[in-house]
């Protein structure tokens, strides 16, 4: 067996067309022996290349040191892979579960719900649990030969993040709506374990992402690659930022990053405004504008209200009780009050779409006001105090809700 050679592909990337090979080449042979006349189940259990996996796990599982050095080769490659793009998203993570650690943990599991009768052994040595009478079906276990699924893995991954932080007040799965089935299996085999602490596991489904050509799909190679988009985006950004004249007197490196924020912006929040239940189109034409509720308009936004507190040089002071405030400026006062409070429902519903949302009324609404309100040019101090320190202030906002969201504003746009 030799190891694939890398080069100076992304890791990932690299891998992943292997991945992708994999279930043509799988297809390919099932389409073959069901010409042969086996069923579609038989051809699935019997492509050659299929066989040739389940014996690569086998060995996987029993410490083959040759097949544990490639795999190990290759996974190092996608995780090198996975933490640039990670950086790139401003993404990280506190601590990291390995299902080949996790998968032991699981059988281990599986053993006491064994001698406890939770699970039941079929005649070809599989393990399952059967769970007709909860409104599901019987669940695989353990595979015949021994080696697990995912269902062994995630046992033993909740099991050692609870013993890890056994304060946990609750967990929560933030895994595609595809998923759905799985996790209710999950919460009730933990639950039937004896674990009191999985009442407190929570599955937040979210809707799955197409793009306007369809559906992405990992396995068919039909999905946009993370590191493509992010370039996409950022040039996107480029492109509509030299078209409108907003990159004018700045340094090259300046551009640089600052179409890099516009795009990851644009990017995040056309994905979080929308409630995470709902299934998503993406279209990046549409989430680049520099108009309507997409991320480069809030950071307009932002960039045209610092600089007017920079153009003011404005302090931060106390304003007369005494100004008498409009209409609009009521609205937006009123609107600032209720920032606390979007922030908890978001945090109770775990739905970030109602703090972007949130910005992008606020957002609308300070344009408005800005384009019929006079700040800096306005006459009486007393009232463009008051006007800067309101347009201060929804800077703020602005800035700590897109932080929320994992969105950088900048100060000039």
């Amino acid at each position: 067996m030799k190891p694939l050679q890398k080069k100076n592909e992304k890791g990932d990337f690299f891998v992943g067309k292997y991945y992708i090979l994999f279930d043509k080449k799988y297809k390919e042979e099932i389409g073959e022996l069901v010409k042969k006349g086996f069923s579609k189940d038989e051809a699935e259990k019997k492509a050659p290349i299929f066989l040739e996996a389940k014996d690569l796990l086998m060995k996987w599982e029993s410490g083959d040191k040759e097949v544990l050095g490639i795999w190990k080769l290759m996974n190092g490659w996608v995780y090198e892979g996975f933490d640039k793009t990670y950086d790139d998203l401003g993404v990280n993570f506190d601590s990291y579960y390995y299902e080949s650690d996790t998968y032991l943990i699981g059988k281990d599991i599986i053993d006491h719900g064994l001698k406890n009768n939770i699970f039941f052994r079929k005649k070809d040595n599989s393990v399952w649990i059967d769970l007709s009478e909860d409104g599901l079906d019987e669940k695989l276990l353990l595979r015949s030969d021994g080696t697990s699924v995912y269902m062994t893995q995630d046992l033993g991954t909740a099991y050692k993040r609870y013993k890890n932080n056994p304060e946990m007040k609750g967990l929560i799965y933030t895994v595609g709506n595809e998923q759905d089935y799985h996790f209710k299996v999950l919460f009730k085999i933990l639950k039937k374990l004896g674990f009191d602490w999985a009442e407190n596991l929570f599955h937040l489904s979210y809707g799955m992402v197409d793009l306007p050509s369809g559906k992405m799909k990992s396995r068919e190679g039909t999905v946009v690659d993370a590191d493509e988009l992010i370039s996409e985006m950022t040039s996107s950004a480029s492109k509509l930022s030299n078209e409108l004249g907003k990159l004018e007197g700045m340094t090259s490196n300046d551009k640089i990053a600052l179409n890099r924020t516009i795009g990851l912006g644009a990017l995040k929040y056309h994905i979080l405004k929308v409630d995470p239940k709902k299934r998503i189109l993406f279209d990046p034409n549409d989430s680049i504008d520099f108009n309507g509720n997409t991320g480069p308009f809030i950071q307009y936004t932002y960039a045209r209200i610092q600089s007017l507190i920079t153009k003011s040089n404005f302090k931060k002071t106390e304003f007369s009780n005494e100004v008498e405030i409009n209409d609009k400026e009521k609205q937006l006062l009123k609107f600032i009050t209720l920032y606390p409070e979007t922030i908890k429902t978001s945090a109770d519903n775990l739905n970030p779409a109602l703090i972007a949302n949130y910005t992008y009324e606020l957002v609308k609404n300070f344009n408005s006001y800005y384009q019929s309100n006079s700040i800096l040019k306005v006459e009486s101090k007393l009232v463009r105090t008051f006007r800067l320190s309101l347009s201060y202030k929804i800077g703020l906002i602005i800035k700590s809700s897109m932080q929320l969201l994992g969105i950088d504003v900048p100060n000039k746009m």
